[in-house]
């Protein structure tokens, strides 16, 4: 488990006449170290393809290298870091896959220290591939976010954004304009959305190493227990982020703030849209629990195509294990690698540990039946009995 440093920002958003975003007022209210496991980021990774697609283990185990390849596993409790130096000298769209890859895996984390989300295969939805039922919530075109998460209080949507930067501060002093442009359009996208909750978090690769900037609207009740524990206050950072509309005219009302008591029946101009949809949590709850039979199925159908496929590498409470050990080494002599293996069958939610944070921790990951297990070339392979004890929950 390695760590990346996290700036914390609460978020306002100002409206014009149109009901629409004039503005998004963002004030830092503090900083943290942010636990992250590559694995975690390996994971995410291959969780986040289309289960209706074509499954190809090669092509994942070539994402795999790429990845890992770029992004550098440390000891456990220590920043993870990048291949900067490589990072900057290859493709845009290669810099781009590691940037997003890297985004999305951060974001999960984001969601399971700041707001208590538990990965689950029932608690986690891509807007790319939402179930039938979702679509018609959500619908199907525009802008909209990444992740869909189900908290207990609620569901949570959170916008995953990486970018590669020359700077060798931690972090950048003002926002850049993608950042200002997505605050605005994820804001305009919350407020046809009835209000609906949303965060964004923003990594950066740097010759500093990896860090990001989590953007969480002030007053959403989905996410008020936030984990003050995780930040310390800082000095007060404040940006105003202000919208194309408002620079070239000024607003024909006084300024109003968006709240989640608030419905606003605004299209958005970047949607063209008359109407606003109407997303009511109990009712996303419900279509959620309806199509995760449908879901579980097919996801178990994709997992055991992948389980024949692989010889056996070891077990895990008796099942068995199928898989492959990969090792990062698209950019020369490998440092660490990666397995990636599937379980014969689950193992029950109650069976398993809370993700351990601890030092002596290995960096493994098991979503439903798919088990990520990373670990550095010059240290000793962990053992199988190891592996199970820091999966399950028995000492």
């Amino acid at each position: 488990m390695n760590v990346v440093h996290a700036r914390l920002w609460h978020t306002k958003v100002s409206t014009g006449s149109d009901g629409l975003a004039e503005a998004v007022t963002a004030t830092e209210v503090g900083r943290g170290p942010l636990p992250v496991s590559l694995s975690q980021l390996v994971g995410i990774n291959a969780l986040a393809c289309d289960l209706r697609g074509v499954i190809d283990e090669g092509v994942h185990d070539h994402e795999v290298n790429l990845l890992t390849s770029y992004v550098a596993e440390t000891n456990n409790g220590t920043p993870l870091t990048a291949n900067y130096s490589r990072l900057t000298a290859t493709s845009r769209h290669i810099r781009s896959f590691v940037s997003e890859c890297t985004g999305l895996g951060v974001m999960s984390a984001v969601s399971e220290a700041l707001f208590a989300w538990k990965p689950d295969k029932r608690s986690l939805n891509s807007f790319d591939v939402l179930p039938r039922q979702l679509v018609g919530v959500y619908g199907r075109t525009g802008p909209r976010p990444d992740l869909l998460f189900h908290l207990d209080a609620g569901v949570v949507a959170g916008e995953a954004r990486g970018r590669s930067r020359k700077e060798k501060s931690l972090f950048p002093t003002t926002a850049t304009k993608p950042q200002k442009d997505r605050i605005l359009t994820l804001a305009n996208w919350s407020i046809r959305n009835t209000g609906h909750p949303y965060f964004m978090s923003w990594v950066w690769i740097g010759p500093s190493g990896v860090v990001v900037d989590v953007f969480l609207p002030e007053g959403e009740k989905v996410t008020e227990n936030i984990a003050t524990d995780w930040v310390t206050t800082t000095r007060e950072e404040r940006w105003v982020i202000a919208s194309e509309r408002s620079r070239r005219r000024p607003s024909t009302r006084p300024e109003t703030y968006l709240s989640n008591d608030r419905t606003t029946q605004a299209g958005d101009t970047f949607l063209a849209r008359p109407r606003s949809i109407q997303v009511p949590v109990g009712a996303v709850r419900r279509i959620v629990e309806k199509s995760a039979a449908q879901a579980d199925d097919r996801a178990d159908a994709v997992m055991s195509e992948l389980f024949e496929r692989r010889p056996i590498v070891g077990s895990v409470a008796g099942i068995p294990v199928r898989g492959k050990w990969i090792g990062a080494n698209a950019l020369g002599p490998a440092t660490h690698e990666v397995m990636v293996g599937v379980l014969g069958e689950g193992i029950p939610a109650e069976g398993r540990a809370q993700r351990r944070r601890c030092a002596q921790a290995i960096d493994a990951a098991l979503d439903g039946r798919l088990l990520t297990v990373v670990h550095r070339l010059d240290e000793e392979r962990p053992s199988w009995d190891r592996i199970e004890r820091d999966l399950l929950s028995a000492p």
